[in-house]
């Protein structure tokens, strides 16, 4: 969503046990570094670095379609017999408010050589939309949303979100917004088709409504225009992609249906981000593209070890903002981050190194198979040095 709450303080008391152990050595090392050591070791001592919610991403495996795809909305036919659901969507904050959404949403996806497939089921007892104007801010109605982070390095990533009326927006971010990201509501993903199906009458509260159903298909050239290598897709690939339904109480008033007053709305998502910002992307699911017709056999999910290294990497970045707020400035010592504390599953060592400069930084981890990762001040996390 393009407004959103602002992001919790996380807090968590401090461990000063490195700073001790730094402080021992002092006297081993000549005056000026002892000075500059001291000066790090006074920071590390003064900063409470918090602890980020929990890193546990859902995971889905996209099968290939099993035939020509008929996008209508209707998401129970032959086409989507053998795909598989995603799990049903939770609250957005997910462990830090574990209530269970008030009405059913799940999605799945499937693929082929032009296109990515998306449906998603909405239970829904009272079908109410108003916005008719593409490009209208659709979260004021009920809505559906999609997420795509192409690249995985959490900048130029897409939404699109409907109604039941089936009126779209579509949007590019070039970053998050807490990174200084702009929205770019002039971008629109070409040669996209959608439908919705409704289940019930459509803003009538004299009845009970079902469902409604979204059905679209997402050209991969239009999807792979972030990337610097074409549109084709190979088996294995991961993306990062999230689902969020956005959902109004509503009260009747002289027959039709109304917003409860001060009320915010409810997000229901696949991943949650432990705060209200669906605009968190590493903390969205994993899609792994497979060659394997649906419905024909599965394939595991394979996780990538360097998925570990870009979280401990993320880790850092959240340090540094917190460091420059306690401060004034970057850190520039991985000691000053206590880097130290965070360990990476698979890795012997996670050992980064700092690099700033300025108004920035780069902070530069090893990653699995001689690979080489890194983050920097606008959060983007990257393969290089």
């Amino acid at each position: 969503m393009m407004i959103h709450k602002a992001m919790k303080r996380r807090f968590l008391a401090t461990a000063v046990m490195g700073a001790v152990m730094a402080v021992g050595v002092l006297s081993a090392l000549p005056a000026e570094a002892k000075r500059g050591t001291k000066r790090a070791v006074d920071t590390m001592t003064a900063v409470e670095f918090g602890v980020p919610y929990e890193f546990c991403p859902p995971r889905y495996v996209c099968y290939r379609a099993p035939g020509e795809v008929t996008i209508d909305g209707r998401i129970d036919s032959t086409e989507w017999a053998g795909v598989p659901w995603t799990a049903d969507f939770v609250d957005i904050q997910g462990k830090n408010r574990p209530e269970v959404p008030r009405h059913r949403c799940r999605a799945r996806l499937m693929w082929d050589d032009r296109y990515l497939y998306i449906a998603a089921e909405m239970i829904e007892p009272h079908l109410w939309a108003t916005l008719t104007e593409r490009e209208s801010v659709i979260f004021l109605d009920n809505d559906f949303e999609v997420f795509l982070d192409v690249t995985g390095t959490t900048h130029h990533y897409m939404e699109f979100e409907v109604n039941a009326l089936g009126t779209e927006w579509d949007l590019m971010l070039t970053r998050p917004y807490r990174d200084g990201g702009m929205p770019l509501n002039a971008w629109n993903m070409n040669g996209m088709r959608s439908a919705v199906q409704l289940y019930g009458t459509l803003n009538d509260p004299s009845d009970v409504d079902e469902r409604w159903t979204f059905e679209m298909a997402i050209p991969l050239s239009t999807l792979c225009e972030v990337r610097n290598r074409g549109a084709q897709v190979v088996d294995g690939e991961q993306w990062r992609l999230n689902f969020s339904r956005v959902q109004w109480l509503l009260d009747v008033v002289d027959g039709r249906y109304v917003k409860r007053p001060k009320m915010p709305e409810d997000n229901w998502v696949w991943a949650p981000t432990g705060k209200i910002s669906i605009h968190e992307p590493e903390y969205w699911g994993f899609l792994q593209f497979s060659t394997v017709v649906a419905g024909e056999g599965t394939v595991p999910f394979a996780w990538d070890a360097n998925e570990g290294v870009k979280w401990a990497l993320r880790q850092l970045y959240f340090r540094q903002r917190e460091f420059r707020g306690a401060t004034g400035r970057w850190a520039t010592m991985p000691e000053e981050l206590r880097a130290a504390e965070i360990t990476v599953e698979g890795l012997q060592r996670f050992e980064p190194t700092v690099r700033a400069a300025g108004d920035g930084y780069r902070i530069v981890a090893a990653g699995a198979d001689g690979t080489s990762w890194y983050i920097d001040e606008q959060g983007y996390v990257g393969q290089g040095r």
